[in-house]
């Protein structure tokens, strides 16, 4: 299928693996210039290394981080004008509430929350004006079933949720569209270690780890398994095509059945 990408700019962040660099590898096959924000300049050439061996389309590094205001400043004197926004920077890990001191909290909300506020408030003025534009927020099935023991990482992602949401209403009318897709556990760079962190034995496989972690964590997973990047971007690629006009304001999940709530 032709996602009639040919000729646009697209902007992901947090792509120099897993989700976003997939995300920016299927947008530039399908022949938009992909920009692509990462902080690690020797990871961020290897991402774009990747992407030019698969790829048709344009792919450029850029090495900011929208993190904080300075980065996100950078990113938008390299790139003034985008026709996709893709917000997915975001970190994770497991940490007890009680354990979550005030500055964790804020790092949170900086890195997974403020990161696509400052971009999104920077370029949707201009995509309402041109009358196209797509903004897409990565958020997690976490927004919807927080896990215990991951409340800060949740709490980010209900928050893209609300964003996301309130950014499309403003774009009532318009050509442009502002929505969040919703990935389960998706196979990462880091995924692997931190399921055998998991693990109930500390010798345990990666396939004994992720079994375990469905059996135990995730047993309401329909797919049973992580999912694969490349299942991601397929459907982010679509949704920030012209293909997707119609969806606008939406919580897509791409969860592999986790969530067993409608969104």
């Amino acid at each position: 299928m032709d996602l009639r990408l040919k000729g646009k700019t697209a902007l992901v962040t947090g792509a120099t693996a897993g989700i976003g660099l997939e995300i920016a590898r299927t947008l530039a096959r399908e022949g938009a210039h992909a920009f692509i924000a990462g902080r690690d300049r020797q990871k961020l050439d290897a991402a774009v290394a990747s992407i030019r061996e698969t790829a048709t389309g344009e792919v450029t590094g850029i090495a900011a981080n929208p993190a904080d205001e300075a980065g996100a400043d950078a990113i938008g004197a390299a790139l003034p004008s985008v026709d996709i926004l893709i917000n997915n920077l975001g970190i994770y890990e497991i940490k007890d509430f009680a354990d979550i001191d005030d500055d964790e909290w804020r790092r949170y909300f900086d890195v997974n929350v403020l990161s696509g506020i400052r971009l999104a408030r920077r370029y949707l003025p201009a995509m309402l004006e041109r009358n196209w534009g797509r903004i897409i927020f990565i958020s997690s099935e976490s927004g919807l079933m927080t896990p215990g023991d991951m409340i800060h990482y949740g709490m980010t992602k209900t928050a893209q949720l609300a964003i996301s949401r309130g950014l499309a209403e403003q774009t009532k009318g318009t050509a442009v569209t502002v929505n969040a897709v919703l990935p389960g556990p998706t196979r990462s760079e880091g995924i692997v270690g931190f399921l055998k962190g998991l693990a109930s034995k500390p010798d345990a496989s990666a396939e004994e780890a992720e079994a375990e972690f469905f059996a135990k964590y995730r047993a309401t997973s329909l797919l049973q398994r992580l999912i694969e990047p490349e299942e991601v971007a397929d459907l982010v690629a679509f949704v920030a095509s012209p293909l997707s006009s119609a969806t606008n304001g939406a919580a897509l999940r791409v969860d592999g059945g986790v969530a067993p709530t409608i969104a």
